[in-house]
């Protein structure tokens, strides 16, 4: 298996969310997205990383940061997610703040790449679409780098029905 048929590059999420207008990045930096978190980390780019403490901080930091005009990511990886439903329940389902996650699927094995995450052999990969749909949260697969434009459309549900949206973040991201 070629697994640069499905890392996204770093560099291309980077340029992507510049695309889009994110200006605050709020995460608890996950292991998939390294390589996009060391983007992010050099700097000159316009982005503001807050790191946080929790995923809950996570989810009201950007929920603040959305009330008062501003455009955050939240980036995480699944096992983060899980830990914030509850809040992300209160923020994005009931208070309808729209806020849009990049979830990583720590866990997902190489062997799986490519195929339905349902299918996974790991509780956290298998279980994280269920979860969103019980929820009622929409999610994009980032599976390739060519699914990457999926991230507009995750804005753009987010804004229209007020609440979270989740792009989920299949292979461990490439270097470049």
């Amino acid at each position: 298996m070629n697994l640069s048929e499905y890392s996204i590059p770093g560099s291309a999420m980077l340029e992507r969310i510049k695309a889009i207008g994110v200006d605050h990045l709020v995460t608890v930096p996950d292991w998939v997205q390294l390589a996009f978190h060391t983007q992010m980390e050099a700097g000159g780019h316009g982005i503001q990383q807050i790191n946080a403490c929790s995923e809950n901080q996570c989810v009201t930091l950007a929920a603040g940061l959305t009330l008062g005009g501003k455009k955050p990511l939240v980036s995480m990886q699944n096992q983060g997610l899980y830990n914030c439903v509850n809040t992300l329940r209160a923020v994005c389902l009931d208070a309808h703040i729209p806020l849009v996650f990049l979830v990583g699927q720590f866990g997902r094995e190489y062997a799986n790449l490519g195929q339905d995450s349902r299918q996974s052999r790991r509780t956290m990969v298998r279980v994280m679409e269920p979860l969103l749909d019980a929820l009622d949260i929409p999610y994009f697969r980032l599976d390739r780098p060519s699914d990457l434009g999926l991230l507009d459309q995750a804005y753009e549900v987010a804004q229209k029905r007020s609440t979270a949206a989740v792009a989920l973040v299949g292979a461990p991201m490439s270097w470049s």
